[in-house]
């Protein structure tokens, strides 16, 4: 019983960080996208004196795409209603043209403004509209929600890490009479810290397989039938082949810290 539970407490932390590395993998898939999403939403409107190509506009920002054209007879057909065709000539011979610009991904306010003021240095653009408010208040939801998950992961990464390094204590501890023979005949400390590199690594493995048979039932069972739209919509985003190596990596990394922080803390195993 108490080897299990020696066991558990390296496997549950180390799962707890494998966990956040997963979790902000998704995320940033799933995130990556909703802002296409977002970004296909959104359009800036221009107006202007001349007729402005596609070209032109690229020219003043890159961060333009394409740019769409409002039918100006059909601007005409409801401001200039019961106005005789003469009239409404004379409208649209003086009506500028408005153009709908699509972004090529989702930017910050500030980055929006940045398009603005190139496109205002063109003197045939009367006016540009970014729709500032609006925008501004669904990127800033956005970008906190992003940073608190953030926040999150690493907090719960830095108190997992130490509950890992603790244990390691108690495993250098538990196999300090063969680290000290093998100090005695001159092993290198590398060589004197293989029990423990041994032992975590196993764990380690164990911690991997149980963090992807999760997300594989997330992925392959529970997000079809969970109802939640943004699950099923991006459910391909939910876990890939190519996450068993991140995490996997991850976890060689983390025992390596854990490892040699623990024997550098207090070379040698005390009597």
């Amino acid at each position: 019983m108490k080897f299990i539970k020696n066991h558990l407490m390296f496997i549950l932390p180390l799962m707890a960080i494998l966990l956040g590395v997963e979790f902000y993998l998704v995320f940033d898939r799933t995130t990556d996208s909703y802002e296409k999403t977002l970004t296909e939403g959104y359009t800036m409107l221009v107006v202007s004196k001349k007729p402005v190509t596609l070209e032109t506009f690229q020219e003043l920002n890159k961060h333009i795409i394409t740019s769409k054209q409002i039918q100006r007879s059909n601007i005409i057909s409801e401001v200039a209603k019961g106005v005789s065709k003469s009239s409404s000539k004379e409208i649209l011979a003086v009506l500028p043209y408005f153009y709908n610009l699509s972004l090529d991904s989702y930017l910050k306010t500030s980055e929006l403004d940045e398009i603005k003021k190139d496109l205002e240095i063109d003197k045939n653009i009367k006016r540009v509209e970014t729709f500032g408010s609006s925008y501004n208040s669904s990127y800033r939801l956005f970008a906190f929600i992003k940073f608190t998950l953030k926040v999150f992961i690493i907090f719960m990464g830095v108190v997992s890490l130490f509950l890992i390094i603790k244990q390691m204590e108690i495993w250098k501890y538990a196999h300090k009479e063969r680290m000290q023979v093998m100090e005695i005949f001159g092993a290198p400390l590398m060589l004197r810290s293989g029990v423990l590199f041994r032992v975590a690594f196993v764990d380690a493995i164990f911690a991997t397989i149980l963090v992807s048979g999760i997300f594989f039932y997330v992925k392959f069972y529970w997000a079809a039938q969970s109802g939640i739209d943004i699950l099923a919509d991006n459910q391909e985003a939910l876990f890939q082949v190519g996450d068993i190596g991140i995490l996997f990596g991850s976890e060689i990394f983390i025992v390596i810290v854990a490892v040699y922080t623990v024997v550098f803390s207090n070379k040698g195993v005390q009597e």
